[in-house]
């Protein structure tokens, strides 16, 4: 039959069809337009839905395929995805949904991340970057909670993945080699991208520390250091636009998801790191990115459908 030949065709990176779709679901919704938004949320639980039970279906019939994808950073899309769809369904209100999704991120973290530096090549590429973005979606989700259920522990659990995010964004940064951003499918946008989720995660651990007793002192640091990994991030567009224009890569990829979720986080951030630290300009920058977010979440999503085709027609 077609079908399992073309889920087996299905990559491990595919966690980041659910980052992008998710990233931007949120955009749409801090921007006050909830329509589009819960669409593009259930859209996303459906793929989630969809690679869960896919990757149960790998485990149980192929497990010496489910243990070398578990060993590639790309594996680690599947952690991130979970976090932002969490930290979406978070903001409608489903907060059991919302820490259900953070302790299944969670373990699933704990599980793979010893596998994948166990595996680690240098130099590495894009998809590496992902092991800060896995990493600051905790940081994201939990500091969300922390906020919501006026939760202390929760804030600073927050708190220490925003720094081993951040910590993890140098190791890879130091191994990653910058002809990448000419050469790369796609992923080489997580190297700005895995910035500004951190940024984003900044934000709100700032809002967690404003809302419980214990970070309150460092309130006002986060909110600065907020602002200054957001300049950071954007510092990286200059250089990741210039080279694609450079270096036009425009056929399909699944790599290319790995470019819709930097373009969503960097609405995302904005809207976060402009509240934090009072400066609407940086909003307003937002509320103009969220559409380059969506356009790009088109483009990807047309490629994804007409690859799908192909592959049915190649395998039927």
């Amino acid at each position: 039959m077609p079908v399992p030949r073309v889920l087996a065709a299905v990559p491990p990176a595919s966690g980041a069809v659910v980052m992008g779709t998710g990233i931007v679901s949120i955009d749409f919704t801090i921007d006050g337009r909830e329509t589009l938004s819960r669409v593009l949320l259930a859209l996303a639980a459906l793929v989630w839905v969809g690679l869960v039970l896919l990757v149960g279906a790998r485990v149980l019939g192929d497990r010496p395929r489910a243990r070398r994808e578990a060993a590639s950073p790309a594996a680690l899309t599947g952690i991130a995805g979970t976090a932002v769809l969490g930290a979406r369904v978070a903001l409608l209100g489903w907060t059991h949904v919302a820490e259900a999704l953070l302790v299944v991120a969670v373990c699933v973290w704990l599980a793979l991340v010893p596998r994948v530096f166990a595996a680690w090549v240098v130099p590495t590429v894009g998809v590496s970057f992902v092991l800060t973005v896995a990493t600051e979606s905790l940081a994201v989700l939990a500091a969300v909670l922390a906020v919501q259920e006026r939760l202390a522990w929760l804030a600073v659990a927050a708190l220490a993945a925003l720094a081993l995010g951040l910590v993890a964004y140098v190791f890879v940064l130091a191994r990653f080699d910058l002809r990448q951003l000419l050469a790369g499918r796609g992923d080489h946008w997580v190297a700005g991208g895995a910035l500004a989720i951190a940024t984003l995660a900044c934000g709100r651990v700032a809002q967690a520390a404003h809302a419980v007793h214990l970070l309150r002192p460092l309130a006002g640091g986060l909110d600065v250091a907020s602002l200054a990994l957001w300049a950071a991030a954007v510092a990286w567009l200059p250089a990741l636009l210039v080279c694609e224009i450079v270096s036009p890569r425009l056929d399909y990829d699944a790599r290319r998801w790995s470019t819709v979720f930097p373009f969503g986080m960097y609405a995302a951030c904005s809207f976060v790191a402009g509240d934090v630290a009072a400066v609407g300009g940086i909003v307003d920058f937002a509320r103009v990115w969220i559409w380059l977010a969506l356009a790009v979440w088109l483009a990807a999503t047309v490629g994804l459908v007409r690859r799908g085709l192909r592959i049915y027609r190649e395998v039927a």
